[in-house]
């Protein structure tokens, strides 16, 4: 585990020395409310190494030898928004192999399932949910994190090897280029839509006005004691809670400190006093309904996407997925926006 200056001191004559260099990151999204990067792994040819964010060391030089190589990456985005955040880091060149698996038309493209298709090799599970910030790393918890990275770059060049034969090369190269474009643009929560969470289309107007006043202190409670929302109260037991007291039941949840119990109760009244004119509303379809032919225009576009993917032995949603086709038959114009030139041109567009 590398946790001084002195230890990233040895590490970056290692990166400096090769092109591509394997990367993953964890995180404590499952037992904080403000996550953070708790974990960097990385591995270069003959070697993986732990990095600990959480020790007192500066990885600004880390950051800076990674922006010079190409990063491999088991489904880039997360651990891209992840490092940016929390390194600044912005990665110029990526090997993303879950789009280089089913650019070859793999359908089980998980790091487990391809490591045992390629190499045979069936990887421990048990550590998906542990707390990464706990330290001193437990030995097997080290063990699961380094095989995120162990096997990736031999994966890479099978993957590479099977995407030139097959002419797909640049395929993979335009998808790997865009999903770097999207790790990079800002996402923002909209706390006017936040509340929206599944099973609340189901409720009524005075129901939708408790949901988003518990679902209000609830955001605050989970930030207050720095714990995920769900650790207060789980999504499907606050949607219950709301339909109680719409009905007016009072929902019993003793497990609640006395304090919580209150701020419960008066966020519910809050949701119940609301006159009608304040109920939330169901957001309204973004842009116009769909006229027949363009409904026509989006099957026709389906069923010459779907022959597409049959013939190239590829799944459909990887050439347009279903909301990027109905964008497209409102607007053709979006097409450059939406889909890479590869998926264009397959679709002759």
């Amino acid at each position: 585990m590398i946790q001084t200056d002195s230890q990233l001191a040895e590490l970056l004559p290692k990166l400096e020395a090769v092109d591509r260099v394997a990367v993953d990151t964890e995180a404590d999204s499952l037992h904080c409310y403000f996550e953070k990067l708790c974990l960097i792994q990385i591995s270069v040819p003959g070697h993986d190494y732990l990095v600990d964010p959480l020790a007192n060391v500066d990885l600004a030089p880390l950051a800076e030898g990674l922006a010079r190589k190409e990063i491999v990456l088991q489904g880039a985005d997360f651990d891209l928004r992840l490092l940016r955040r929390s390194l600044d880091f912005t990665a110029t060149r990526i090997f993303d192999t879950v789009i280089a698996a089913r650019l070859l038309g793999i359908r089980s493209f998980s790091l487990a399932a391809l490591v045992e298709k390629f190499f045979g090799v069936t990887l421990a599970k048990g550590s998906q949910k542990a707390n990464w910030a706990r330290r001193p790393l437990p030995h097997h918890m080290a063990e699961y994190a380094m095989n995120d990275t162990r096997y990736l770059l031999p994966l890479a060049e099978k993957l590479e090897a099977g995407l030139r034969e097959r002419g797909r090369l640049e395929w993979f190269r335009q998808s790997c280029e865009r999903a770097l474009e999207q790790a990079a643009v800002q996402r923002t929560r909209d706390d006017e839509e936040a509340w929206r969470i599944s099973g609340a289309g189901k409720l009524g107007g005075r129901a939708c006005a408790v949901l988003r006043e518990l679902w209000q202190w609830r955001d605050k409670e989970a930030q207050a004691s720095d714990r995920p929302s769900f650790h207060v109260l789980q999504n499907h037991l606050l949607i219950h809670a709301a339909e109680q007291f719409a009905a007016g039941e009072a929902p019993d949840y003793r497990h609640f400190s006395a304090r919580r119990r209150q701020g419960f109760r008066e966020a519910a009244e809050r949701g119940l006093n609301l006159p009608e004119a304040e109920w939330p509303v169901r957001p309204r379809r973004r842009g116009t309904r769909p006229s027949r032919e363009m409904e026509r225009a989006a099957e026709e576009l389906r069923r010459r996407r779907d022959a597409v993917a049959d013939a190239h032995g590829l799944e459909p949603s990887l050439i347009a997925p279903r909301g990027a086709i109905d964008a497209l038959v409102a607007d053709e114009s979006q097409s450059d926006a939406l889909l890479v030139p590869w998926q264009r041109r397959l679709l002759e567009l």
